[in-house]
Protein backbone atom coordinates (compact mmCIF):
# COMPACT_ATOMS: atom_id res chain seq x y z
CA UNK A 1 0.00 0.00 0.00
CA UNK A 2 1.58 2.65 -0.99
CA UNK A 3 1.59 6.17 1.19
CA UNK A 4 -0.39 9.29 0.30
CA UNK A 5 2.25 12.09 -0.45
CA UNK A 6 1.51 15.74 0.93
CA UNK A 7 2.74 18.72 -1.24
CA UNK A 8 3.64 21.18 1.28
CA UNK A 9 3.08 24.87 -0.20
CA UNK A 10 6.37 26.95 -0.27
CA UNK A 11 6.45 30.40 1.14
CA UNK A 12 6.29 31.34 -2.12
CA UNK A 13 3.42 29.84 -3.69
CA UNK A 14 0.94 31.23 -0.84
CA UNK A 15 2.37 34.76 -1.71
CA UNK A 16 1.84 34.31 -5.27
CA UNK A 17 -1.97 33.18 -4.20
CA UNK A 18 -2.49 36.04 -2.09
CA UNK A 19 -1.16 38.38 -4.88
CA UNK A 20 -3.03 37.27 -7.24
CA UNK A 21 -6.57 37.72 -4.89
CA UNK A 22 -5.55 41.08 -3.94
CA UNK A 23 -4.95 41.95 -7.85
CA UNK A 24 -8.47 40.50 -8.68
CA UNK A 25 -10.48 42.37 -5.78
CA UNK A 26 -8.56 45.20 -7.64
CA UNK A 27 -9.59 44.86 -10.82
CA UNK A 28 -13.14 43.77 -9.27
CA UNK A 29 -13.26 47.30 -7.64
CA UNK A 30 -12.28 49.20 -10.11
CA UNK A 31 -14.63 47.70 -12.38
CA UNK A 32 -17.87 47.56 -9.81
CA UNK A 33 -16.86 51.30 -8.31
CA UNK A 34 -18.42 53.34 -11.20
CA UNK A 35 -21.54 51.61 -11.62
CA UNK A 36 -22.09 51.42 -7.76
CA UNK A 37 -21.18 55.10 -7.56
CA UNK A 38 -23.93 55.84 -10.23
CA UNK A 39 -26.14 54.04 -8.16
CA UNK A 40 -26.07 55.88 -5.14
CA UNK A 41 -25.54 59.41 -7.16
CA UNK A 42 -28.93 59.01 -8.39
CA UNK A 43 -30.79 58.93 -5.42
CA UNK A 44 -28.31 61.42 -3.57
CA UNK A 45 -27.91 65.59 -3.18
CA UNK A 46 -26.67 66.31 -6.06
CA UNK A 47 -25.02 68.82 -4.27
CA UNK A 48 -23.37 66.62 -2.18
CA UNK A 49 -22.23 64.43 -4.92
CA UNK A 50 -20.46 67.52 -7.17
CA UNK A 51 -18.41 68.48 -4.33
CA UNK A 52 -17.13 64.81 -3.66
CA UNK A 53 -19.62 63.91 -0.20
CA UNK A 54 -20.98 61.19 -1.96
CA UNK A 55 -18.15 57.93 -1.78
CA UNK A 56 -19.63 54.90 -0.35
CA UNK A 57 -23.04 55.91 0.41
CA UNK A 58 -26.11 58.05 -0.67
CA UNK A 59 -26.89 61.17 1.32
CA UNK A 60 -29.78 63.48 0.85
CA UNK A 61 -31.48 60.35 -0.16
CA UNK A 62 -34.55 61.95 -2.89
CA UNK A 63 -35.80 59.26 -5.70
CA UNK A 64 -36.60 63.08 -8.00
CA UNK A 65 -34.80 61.52 -11.03
CA UNK A 66 -36.78 58.57 -11.05
CA UNK A 67 -40.10 59.88 -10.63
CA UNK A 68 -39.32 61.97 -13.54
CA UNK A 69 -38.47 59.61 -15.68
CA UNK A 70 -41.16 56.61 -14.98
CA UNK A 71 -44.29 59.38 -14.73
CA UNK A 72 -43.52 60.23 -18.39
CA UNK A 73 -45.60 57.61 -20.10
CA UNK A 74 -43.23 57.53 -22.99
CA UNK A 75 -40.80 55.49 -20.83
CA UNK A 76 -43.43 52.32 -21.25
CA UNK A 77 -43.89 52.64 -24.86
CA UNK A 78 -40.11 52.70 -24.67
CA UNK A 79 -39.83 49.62 -22.85
CA UNK A 80 -42.34 47.79 -24.43
CA UNK A 81 -40.61 49.14 -28.08
CA UNK A 82 -36.98 47.50 -27.24
CA UNK A 83 -38.01 44.32 -25.69
CA UNK A 84 -39.76 43.96 -28.79
CA UNK A 85 -37.15 44.64 -31.15
CA UNK A 86 -34.78 43.32 -28.58
CA UNK A 87 -36.24 39.60 -28.70
CA UNK A 88 -37.07 39.26 -32.20
CA UNK A 89 -33.93 40.85 -33.33
CA UNK A 90 -32.16 38.44 -31.79
CA UNK A 91 -34.05 35.95 -32.13
CA UNK A 92 -33.60 36.20 -36.34
CA UNK A 93 -30.21 37.18 -35.69
CA UNK A 94 -29.54 33.65 -33.94
CA UNK A 95 -31.72 32.05 -37.18
CA UNK A 96 -29.61 33.14 -39.80
CA UNK A 97 -25.88 33.44 -38.06
CA UNK A 98 -25.78 30.26 -36.70
CA UNK A 99 -27.17 27.93 -39.84
CA UNK A 100 -24.28 30.26 -41.66
CA UNK A 101 -21.67 29.89 -39.52
CA UNK A 102 -22.00 26.28 -39.50
CA UNK A 103 -22.60 25.86 -43.32
CA UNK A 104 -19.41 28.39 -43.60
CA UNK A 105 -17.54 25.47 -41.85
CA UNK A 106 -17.92 22.43 -43.47
CA UNK A 107 -15.03 21.55 -45.75
CA UNK A 108 -16.76 19.74 -47.89
CA UNK A 109 -18.99 23.38 -49.10
CA UNK A 110 -17.04 24.43 -51.89
CA UNK A 111 -18.13 27.77 -52.14
CA UNK A 112 -17.41 29.11 -48.59
CA UNK A 113 -14.04 30.72 -49.22
CA UNK A 114 -15.69 32.41 -51.78
CA UNK A 115 -18.73 33.79 -50.12
CA UNK A 116 -16.41 34.17 -46.73
CA UNK A 117 -14.92 36.81 -48.96
CA UNK A 118 -17.70 38.74 -49.20
CA UNK A 119 -19.05 38.75 -45.73
CA UNK A 120 -15.62 40.28 -45.03
CA UNK A 121 -15.67 42.71 -47.59
CA UNK A 122 -18.07 43.90 -45.93
CA UNK A 123 -16.36 44.86 -42.79
CA UNK A 124 -14.09 47.34 -44.66
CA UNK A 125 -16.52 49.02 -47.51
CA UNK A 126 -19.73 49.98 -47.14
CA UNK A 127 -22.63 52.19 -48.82
CA UNK A 128 -22.52 55.50 -45.92
CA UNK A 129 -24.98 56.48 -44.50
CA UNK A 130 -27.07 58.32 -47.61
CA UNK A 131 -27.35 55.48 -49.33
CA UNK A 132 -28.22 53.10 -46.91
CA UNK A 133 -31.15 55.11 -46.01
CA UNK A 134 -32.48 55.44 -49.78
CA UNK A 135 -32.22 52.09 -49.65
CA UNK A 136 -34.19 51.28 -46.69
CA UNK A 137 -36.77 53.92 -47.67
CA UNK A 138 -36.95 52.32 -51.07
CA UNK A 139 -37.54 49.35 -48.91
CA UNK A 140 -40.70 50.59 -46.75
CA UNK A 141 -38.43 49.96 -43.84
CA UNK A 142 -38.30 53.20 -43.00
CA UNK A 143 -40.60 54.59 -39.98
CA UNK A 144 -41.32 50.56 -39.47
CA UNK A 145 -40.10 48.51 -36.55
CA UNK A 146 -38.65 46.03 -38.87
CA UNK A 147 -35.79 48.30 -39.86
CA UNK A 148 -34.27 47.07 -36.14
CA UNK A 149 -34.95 43.84 -37.24
CA UNK A 150 -34.40 42.86 -40.94
CA UNK A 151 -31.85 45.01 -42.46
CA UNK A 152 -28.96 44.10 -39.89
CA UNK A 153 -29.79 40.20 -39.25
CA UNK A 154 -25.71 39.02 -39.70
CA UNK A 155 -22.74 40.27 -37.43
CA UNK A 156 -20.16 39.38 -39.68
CA UNK A 157 -17.65 38.93 -36.75
CA UNK A 158 -20.15 37.38 -34.58
CA UNK A 159 -20.56 35.22 -37.79
CA UNK A 160 -16.77 34.65 -38.23
CA UNK A 161 -16.78 33.58 -34.25
CA UNK A 162 -19.72 31.03 -34.91
CA UNK A 163 -18.09 29.69 -37.84
CA UNK A 164 -14.20 29.22 -35.52
CA UNK A 165 -16.41 27.48 -33.03
CA UNK A 166 -17.67 25.20 -35.61
CA UNK A 167 -14.53 24.51 -36.70
CA UNK A 168 -12.64 23.85 -33.98
CA UNK A 169 -15.26 22.08 -31.92
CA UNK A 170 -16.74 19.90 -34.60
CA UNK A 171 -14.19 18.01 -36.25
CA UNK A 172 -15.42 16.11 -39.30
CA UNK A 173 -15.05 13.02 -37.92
CA UNK A 174 -18.22 13.38 -35.96
CA UNK A 175 -20.53 14.19 -38.75
CA UNK A 176 -18.26 10.86 -40.53
CA UNK A 177 -19.58 8.77 -37.45
CA UNK A 178 -22.92 10.04 -38.12
CA UNK A 179 -23.06 10.13 -41.81
CA UNK A 180 -22.46 5.97 -41.20
CA UNK A 181 -25.51 5.45 -39.50
CA UNK A 182 -27.84 7.73 -42.17
CA UNK A 183 -27.59 11.24 -40.95
CA UNK A 184 -27.94 14.20 -43.05
CA UNK A 185 -26.52 16.98 -42.30
CA UNK A 186 -29.70 18.85 -41.56
CA UNK A 187 -30.06 15.88 -38.80
CA UNK A 188 -26.97 16.35 -37.92
CA UNK A 189 -26.84 20.38 -37.29
CA UNK A 190 -30.05 19.98 -35.30
CA UNK A 191 -29.49 17.16 -33.03
CA UNK A 192 -25.61 17.10 -32.78
CA UNK A 193 -24.41 21.09 -33.36
CA UNK A 194 -26.86 22.56 -31.46
CA UNK A 195 -26.54 21.02 -28.62
CA UNK A 196 -22.95 20.77 -28.28
CA UNK A 197 -22.43 24.86 -29.49
CA UNK A 198 -25.02 26.11 -26.37
CA UNK A 199 -21.85 28.14 -25.25
CA UNK A 200 -21.32 30.02 -28.70
CA UNK A 201 -25.08 29.96 -29.12
CA UNK A 202 -25.05 32.11 -25.30
CA UNK A 203 -22.20 34.22 -26.39
CA UNK A 204 -23.18 35.78 -29.58
CA UNK A 205 -26.96 35.90 -28.31
CA UNK A 206 -25.82 38.02 -25.83
CA UNK A 207 -23.84 39.97 -28.38
CA UNK A 208 -26.72 40.86 -30.35
CA UNK A 209 -28.89 40.97 -27.26
CA UNK A 210 -27.00 44.10 -25.76
CA UNK A 211 -26.42 45.43 -29.65
CA UNK A 212 -29.98 45.48 -29.99
CA UNK A 213 -30.84 47.05 -26.40
CA UNK A 214 -28.29 49.93 -26.89
CA UNK A 215 -29.77 50.53 -30.75
CA UNK A 216 -29.90 54.22 -30.52
CA UNK A 217 -28.88 55.04 -34.28
CA UNK A 218 -31.32 53.07 -35.91
CA UNK A 219 -34.32 55.12 -34.11
CA UNK A 220 -32.63 57.99 -34.87
CA UNK A 221 -32.60 58.27 -38.13
CA UNK A 222 -35.10 55.70 -39.18
CA UNK A 223 -37.95 56.32 -37.26
CA UNK A 224 -40.24 59.33 -37.05
CA UNK A 225 -43.20 57.88 -35.25
CA UNK A 226 -43.07 58.64 -31.27
CA UNK A 227 -45.21 55.33 -31.14
CA UNK A 228 -42.18 53.13 -32.56
CA UNK A 229 -39.37 54.81 -31.01
CA UNK A 230 -37.05 52.36 -28.91
CA UNK A 231 -35.84 53.19 -24.98
CA UNK A 232 -32.56 54.76 -25.87
CA UNK A 233 -34.16 57.63 -27.48
CA UNK A 234 -37.37 58.55 -25.07
CA UNK A 235 -34.38 58.51 -22.45
CA UNK A 236 -32.28 61.11 -24.33
CA UNK A 237 -35.52 63.23 -25.32
CA UNK A 238 -36.62 62.79 -21.13
CA UNK A 239 -32.71 64.08 -20.86
CA UNK A 240 -32.49 66.46 -22.81
CA UNK A 241 -35.68 68.19 -21.37
CA UNK A 242 -34.37 68.28 -18.08
CA UNK A 243 -31.40 70.11 -19.45
CA UNK A 244 -33.52 72.40 -20.82
CA UNK A 245 -35.41 73.12 -17.70
CA UNK A 246 -32.17 73.47 -15.71
CA UNK A 247 -30.74 76.03 -18.34
CA UNK A 248 -33.83 77.97 -18.18
CA UNK A 249 -34.09 77.81 -14.09
CA UNK A 250 -30.59 78.88 -14.47
CA UNK A 251 -31.40 82.59 -14.62
CA UNK A 252 -33.52 82.45 -11.50
CA UNK A 253 -30.35 82.33 -9.07
CA UNK A 254 -31.18 79.75 -6.48
CA UNK A 255 -33.70 78.13 -8.32
CA UNK A 256 -31.29 77.83 -11.46
CA UNK A 257 -29.05 75.52 -8.51
CA UNK A 258 -32.33 73.59 -7.61
CA UNK A 259 -33.09 73.00 -11.23
CA UNK A 260 -30.01 71.71 -12.62
CA UNK A 261 -29.89 69.43 -8.80
CA UNK A 262 -32.34 67.71 -10.21
CA UNK A 263 -31.00 67.51 -13.58
CA UNK A 264 -28.22 65.99 -12.64
CA UNK A 265 -30.17 63.23 -10.49
CA UNK A 266 -32.34 62.54 -13.96
CA UNK A 267 -29.30 61.94 -15.81
CA UNK A 268 -27.77 59.62 -13.33
CA UNK A 269 -31.38 57.85 -13.31
CA UNK A 270 -31.02 57.52 -17.14
CA UNK A 271 -27.90 55.36 -16.86
CA UNK A 272 -29.49 53.18 -14.28
CA UNK A 273 -32.69 52.68 -16.14
CA UNK A 274 -31.28 51.59 -19.59
CA UNK A 275 -28.68 49.61 -18.23
CA UNK A 276 -30.43 48.02 -15.48
CA UNK A 277 -32.06 45.39 -17.96
CA UNK A 278 -29.10 43.80 -19.50
CA UNK A 279 -27.61 43.87 -15.98
CA UNK A 280 -30.02 41.68 -14.75
CA UNK A 281 -30.27 39.42 -17.75
CA UNK A 282 -26.31 38.57 -17.75
CA UNK A 283 -26.01 36.10 -14.88
CA UNK A 284 -28.53 34.18 -16.73
CA UNK A 285 -26.37 33.22 -19.34
CA UNK A 286 -22.69 33.75 -17.56
CA UNK A 287 -22.06 30.06 -17.37
CA UNK A 288 -22.42 29.62 -21.29
CA UNK A 289 -20.21 33.17 -21.75
CA UNK A 290 -17.39 32.15 -19.43
CA UNK A 291 -17.34 28.59 -21.89
CA UNK A 292 -17.79 30.70 -25.37
CA UNK A 293 -15.31 33.85 -23.99
CA UNK A 294 -12.35 31.97 -25.37
CA UNK A 295 -13.57 30.69 -28.88
CA UNK A 296 -11.32 31.00 -31.79
CA UNK A 297 -8.56 31.59 -29.29
CA UNK A 298 -5.43 29.69 -30.51
CA UNK A 299 -5.37 25.82 -29.44
CA UNK A 300 -2.11 23.79 -29.07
Amino acid sequence: MQATTIHKRSTGEILFDISIIILCVLIFLIVAYPLYFVIIASVSDQTLVSTGKVTLFPRGVSFFGYEQIFQDMRIWIGYKNTVIYTVLGTMFNLLLTIPAAYTLSRQEFRARRFLMFFFVFTLFFNGGLIPTYILMKDLSLTNSMWVFILPFAVNVFNLIIARTFFEASLPKEIYESAALDGCTHFKFFFYIAVPLSKSVISVIALYYLVAHWNDFFTGLIYIHSNDLQPLQIILRDILLSNQVFSQGGGSGGSAGGYAQQFADQVKYGVIIVSTLPILIVYPFIQKYFEKGVMIGSVKG
